[in-house]
């Protein structure tokens, strides 16, 4: 093969290298900053979310509101994944007889968030449960987990009142298991 017919070759070869190096710095960027894919841990957010289920967080999808399902850090010494329920300024306090989260006086069903009714309790015989009703301070969130007899949330003195600058981001899109492929809510 003659040098002319070399260059062609080597040229599309080294575009080729440009583009796929370019692909991953990308790729990268966004999977570092912009979103991430999460595989839940255990059971605290069944039956809404599995252990091993995956998720595709982000924390450009704009603040995490009552209902957004968030991953957190820096509240205990693993990442949790947990349900936002109050905002700041809300009063949360739980009724121990019908088993449900009261947020500003109002009753809020299970079934609000596809959980079942008569499930929510503030965990009682605990001596590292909060005092209730609480105000959710500025800056920060109330979270549940779906499972609410089996979740570590902001009810224990441990986890507490999320700071919103602890929220990795929020649940966007189901990816695993194949039969709940596509946006949460």
């Amino acid at each position: 093969m003659e040098e002319k017919d070399k260059q062609p070759l080597r040229a599309g070869v080294l575009e080729w290298i440009e583009t796929i190096v370019a692909a991953f710095a990308i790729v990268t960027v966004v999977f570092t900053f912009a979103a991430r894919v999460i595989t839940v841990d255990g059971g605290s957010m069944e039956p809404n979310y599995y252990d091993g289920n995956r998720v595709l967080i982000t924390s450009l999808a704009g603040e995490a509101k009552r209902g957004d399902v968030v991953v957190i850090t820096n509240a205990l010494d693993e990442t949790l994944i947990k349900r936002v329920v109050a905002t700041e300024g809300q009063v949360v306090d739980f009724d121990n007889e019908l088993g449900e989260l009261i947020v500003d006086g109002t009753v809020v069903p299970g079934d609000v968030y596809g959980t079942e009714n008569g499930i929510t309790f503030a965990a009682e015989n605990r001596e590292d449960i909060l005092d209730f009703p609480q105000t959710v301070p500025a800056g920060c969130v109330f979270v549940l987990g779906d499972n609410r007899d089996d979740s570590s949330d902001s009810r224990i003195r441990s986890v507490g009142m999320i700071d919103r600058r602890n929220i990795m981001g929020r649940a966007v899109f189901n990816l695993y298991p194949l039969s709940k492929i596509g946006p949460v809510g």
